[in-house]
C-alpha cells in the first residue's frame, strides 16, 4: 500500500507561502492538512513495520487505509480550490486577479 501524491512537498510549501503572503489562508489550511496526513501515513508505515501482533497490524492497516482516502479527498479539494481561484498549476502562483483583489481588500481595511 502506498500514498499517491498529486502535489510534491515543495509545491505544498509554495502554495502555503503564496497563501500567507496574500492573507488568503484557505488553500494553505488545506495544504497543511495534506502535510499532516502524510505525516500520519509515514507514522503508520513505521509502526506497521514494527507490528508485533495481528491486532496491531490490523490497526495500523486500517489507519493507513483511512489516511490514504482522506489524503486523496484533500488533494482533490486543493486541486479544485486552485482551479476555482485561478492558480497556475505549474508555478503554484496565485492568480494576479486574486492577488490584486486581496491587496485591495488589505488596503481598504488598513
Amino acid at each position: 500500500m502506498s500514498l499517491e501524491v498529486k502535489f510534491t512537498d515543495a509545491q505544498l510549501r509554495r502554495i502555503n507561502l503564496q497563501s500567507i503572503l496574500y492573507l488568503c489562508s484557505c488553500p494553505s489550511q488545506v495544504g497543511m492538512q495534506i502535510d499532516s496526513l502524510r505525516q500520519l501515513y509515514d507514522y503508520q508505515a513505521n509502526c506497521a513495520e514494527q507490528g508485533r501482533t495481528d491486532l496491531q497490524n490490523r490497526v495500523h492497516q486500517r489507519i493507513a487505509e483511512a489516511t490514504i482516502a482522506a489524503h486523496r479527498i484533500m488533494e482533490d479539494c486543493l486541486t479544485d480550490v486552485m482551479q476555482l481561484e485561478g492558480w497556475d498549476p505549474v508555478t503554484m502562483e496565485m492568480s494576479k486577479g486574486l492577488r490584486a483583489m486581496l491587496e485591495q481588500e488589505i488596503h481598504n481595511n488598513g
